[in-house]
């Protein structure tokens, strides 16, 4: 179910405790209900035990590439995409599973969702926010090989032509893993497809940081594009810490503006396999563990029109 909420977690199930909001799986994080912000949009999954995302708020992206978009999502991943309830399914506790899986055959499913709305955005003078509540996969060493699990966010424009207009359009990676490590990427895609203003495809990147405890407990993923300072500034957040922060005057104007200055949809994913993962240690092997999720608690988005 969506709710219109505030950006804090949900109070009901969270227990209040002076500034601070500790989850019932003990992620503990500063109250993000400051004035001035507007909620936009948000999903609590809700759903019983076993059942899939409502359709009318959620798409499916399913196979291996988007509609004349590049093969294996343009990564390499290998996975297949579904919409089974195997792959993604409420957990009937608040929370959305999407699980990676391997047949007897050695071949790998998993998930990969999107907001079906895609105006996510920061008006001139304002600001908005993207975040998510999550665990990441719980499993790490010769297990976790060629996992790469992601909270982000792709510009309107690249969905009708994602195979022409990224990274043009802008992607945001809010949350990266791969490998069952102990950290996270943060990244912001644009301008040309390699190299560039942005240094494609490796964008413009935090590098790998230290996230200690994020695949045993649940902790806050966060962007905000912020238009009301000057030069214009992207913030990440883990648990409302400002971690990585990439300015406009970083690139040209142009560049900026055609990445960031329109909607932008939400998107959940668990890949395995790819360019990413192997830069860090090599992709699936036979003694990786299918069925570790990515445990969502709620995704949000929020704005202020006021600075």
């Amino acid at each position: 179910m969506l709710l219109s909420l505030s950006p804090a977690r949900r109070r009901g199930r969270s227990a209040v405790l002076g500034a601070c909001l500790v989850l019932a799986a003990g992620a503990c994080t500063n109250d993000p209900d400051p004035p001035g912000w507007t909620p936009v949009w948000s999903d609590d999954f809700d759903g019983a035990a076993g059942t899939g995302l409502a359709r009318s708020d959620w798409s499916y992206a399913t196979g291996t590439q988007y509609p004349g978009g590049a093969p294996q999502w343009g990564t390499g991943q290998i996975e297949r995409s579904t919409d089974s309830t195997a792959n993604v399914r409420h957990d009937g506790a608040g929370h959305l599973e999407i699980l990676p899986l391997r047949d007897a055959a050695g071949a790998w499913t998993s998930g990969r969702v999107e907001s079906r709305r895609d105006d996510f955005a920061a008006a001139p003078g304002g600001k908005v926010r993207i975040e998510a509540v999550l665990r990441q996969p719980q499993v790490t060493g010769p297990q976790a090989a060629g996992y790469w699990a992601a909270f982000w966010a792709l510009g309107a424009p690249a969905r009708p032509v994602a195979s022409t207009n990224w990274p043009h359009a802008g992607e945001w990676d809010v949350m990266e893993v791969v490998n069952g490590r102990d950290s996270v990427w943060q990244t912001l895609h644009c301008g040309e497809p390699v190299g560039g203003p942005c240094g494609e495809p490796t964008g413009i990147s935090s590098g790998e940081q230290p996230c200690p405890g994020c695949r045993t407990g649940f902790h806050t993923y966060a962007i905000e594009l912020d238009r009301s300072v000057q030069p214009e500034q992207l913030r990440w957040y883990v648990d409302d810490k400002n971690t990585y922060t990439v300015t406009a005057d970083k690139v040209d104007a142009t560049t900026w503006e055609r990445a960031n200055h329109h909607g932008f949809f939400v998107i959940l994913n668990v890949a395995i396999g790819g360019s990413f993962p192997a830069s860090f240690g090599g992709g699936a092997t036979p003694a990786t563990q299918p069925g570790v999720p990515m445990v969502v608690d709620r995704v949000a988005v929020s704005k202020s029109e006021d600075g």
